[in-house]
């Protein structure tokens, strides 16, 4: 997420009528720039606001006057219709991110029936609620909730809940490799091509900070342990909401 120091935001407004004049979005860009020379900017975008645009920087929002003068972080509000329009494009953002690991780069727990509901949830080993989560592992399933793991080791490359990551993912039998680790079980050192730290990173990008952080198909998320009737009631609205969406679009 983009951070802005008090000092460095100062000297920016006071250099906002040398920022390029070209138009909006270069002058949003060059603006952003004159901060973070590195940012990585996805898009600028008319905000519901007049005169303020939106720029996503990864799976993050903010928002930056059309001139280029005053950068706002936090949540943007609509009143009238009481709803978090920062919040909803974060969740637009997710799930265009969460498309780039696929399920076949996940440790899929499928149902042994039909397959009702299909959740991502990210996941560290060592993470309490993580393995209180998949205790109830054959609840969902029962339910026909298919939960798929994208691994977050909160503490990075190189540690030992990364290893223990790797070792599960490159494992022959993932689901039981997982299951065994979140029992206790330490599972070594196997290591393969994999998936891990590209999750990670993802995640990052989401702004998963904490496990287990689920996350619905209409890309809002629940963070922590959610019962199984819970994950159910959750995972119907959300693919309602998707639905209806999706139908707004025609």
């Amino acid at each position: 997420m983009l951070r802005v120091c008090m000092a460095a935001l100062v000297a920016w407004v006071a250099m906002g009528p040398a920022i390029a004049q070209d138009g909006v979005d270069e002058k949003v860009r060059a603006a952003i720039k004159s901060i973070d020379p590195n940012a990585k900017i996805d898009a600028v975008r008319p905000s519901a606001v007049p005169n303020l645009m939106e720029v996503t920087l990864g799976g993050q929002v903010i928002y930056v006057t059309s001139d280029g003068a005053h950068l706002i972080q936090g949540m943007l509000f609509d009143i009238e219709k009481r709803t978090d329009l920062t919040e909803m494009r974060k969740a637009d953002l997710r799930r265009g991110l969460l498309a780039k690991a696929p399920s076949s780069q996940r440790i899929v727990f499928k149902p042994k029936g039909e397959v009702k509901h299909t959740v991502a949830v990210y996941t560290d080993i060592d993470c309490g609620f993580c393995r209180e989560l998949h205790k109830h592992m054959e609840e969902y399933n029962e339910r026909g909730i298919q939960v798929e793991y994208l691994m977050f080791p909160r503490s990075g490359p190189g540690t030992d809940s990364f290893r223990k990551a790797v070792a599960s993912w490159c494992a022959k039998d993932q689901q039981a490799a997982l299951t065994k680790a979140k029992n206790g079980v330490d599972p070594g050192n196997a290591t393969c091509v994999n998936p891990i730290e590209a999750q990670w990173q993802l995640g990052q990008q989401m702004g998963v900070t904490g496990t287990p952080t689920i996350i619905f198909p209409d890309g809002n998320v629940a963070p922590g342990y959610v019962t199984p009737d819970q994950l159910e009631q959750r995972l119907t609205a959300a693919e309602a909401a998707v639905a209806a969406a999706d139908a707004a679009k025609k």
